[in-house]
This record gives structure tokens, sequence and C-alpha cells, in this order.
């Protein structure tokens, strides 16, 4: 017999009460209990970054995460960055920039530089490449997304300086 935990914390804005087995992954609770599909599965060893999300504002790879670790935590999906009716400065420029051509990276490297902007608004490329390190995307270039990024970070400073 498999023990349950109750586990809550805040996903995206909104609290989260679930009950999991011990052993069972963030990612794979992410996924398939609560239907939040941004998060992938790349590599599933914490080498790709495609199961990026932010907990408590650090990026963190959900495959290597138990779910039992998000009790108590603020967790974002790519899902709570923004929406298609009001996607966020970041999903804007992965798209005016042509940093998107599968997608399936997508999530991960915007929720790792919404972490970056977050602690950074002004960076420099270098420091976006640093940052993003930890995501691998096996169809572009990074120079796009590198471009999106730095766009991003100027049209978040603008809307922090209007009154």
């Amino acid at each position: 017999m498999t023990a349950i935990m109750p586990i809550s914390f805040l996903l995206n804005g909104r609290p989260v009460r679930l009950d999991v087995a011990p052993g069972r992954r963030a990612l794979d609770v992410l996924r398939e209990d609560l239907g939040l599909i941004a998060t992938r599965e790349g590599c599933g060893s914490g080498e790709c970054g495609a199961c990026t999300v932010l907990v408590d504002g650090e990026t963190r790879l959900s495959c290597l995460m138990l779910a039992v670790q998000l009790d108590g935590r603020k967790v974002t999906t790519a899902e709570g960055l923004g929406s298609p009716a009001s996607p966020h400065p970041l999903q804007t420029a992965f798209a005016e920039h042509g940093a998107v051509q599968c997608g399936y990276c997508s999530p991960g490297m915007t929720l790792a530089a919404a972490a970056l902007l977050a602690r950074n608004p002004s960076p420099c490329r270098a420091e976006v490449r640093e940052a993003l390190a930890g995501n691998l995307c096996r169809c572009t270039g990074y120079v796009k997304i590198v471009d999106a990024v730095m766009a991003a970070a100027e049209t978040m400073r603008d809307e922090d300086d209007r009154p």
C-alpha cells in the first residue's frame, strides 16, 4: 500500500490542494493531475530545462523535484506567466523575434528569463546567455532567444517607468 500525502501550494496565483504519492515527480503532477502541459518533459534527467518552473521565484527542474517538495510553495508555470489573451512581455518578444521554432523549449526558456529579469531588469547579453544556460534549444541558435529577452527587458523597464 502506497502512502498518500496531502500537499497544498499556490499555483499560478491559485491555491491548490492535492493528495499525492510521495515518489511522484512535480512534473507529472503538474501535467497529468493539473493539466498544465506547457511544462514539458524533455530529457527527464535535468539536462535540458524543458520542465523548468519557478518555485518561490527561482528556477527549478520539475523532472527532478518530488511533488511533495511543492508543499507550501509558490509555483509558476508558463501558463501563469501570461495567457494567449494577455501574454507576458517575454512571450510576446519570443514570438516577435522568431525565438519560437518548434516551441518545445519556449516555456522553460521564458520562465528562466523571467527569473533573470525579476532579479536583474537590465541584463547584458552575456548575463542572459548565462541565465539560459540550463535550457537547451535544438531548433535555433540562441541569438533570437537572447534578442527576445533583451527586447522584453526593455519593454518591462518602459512599463515600470510609466506613471
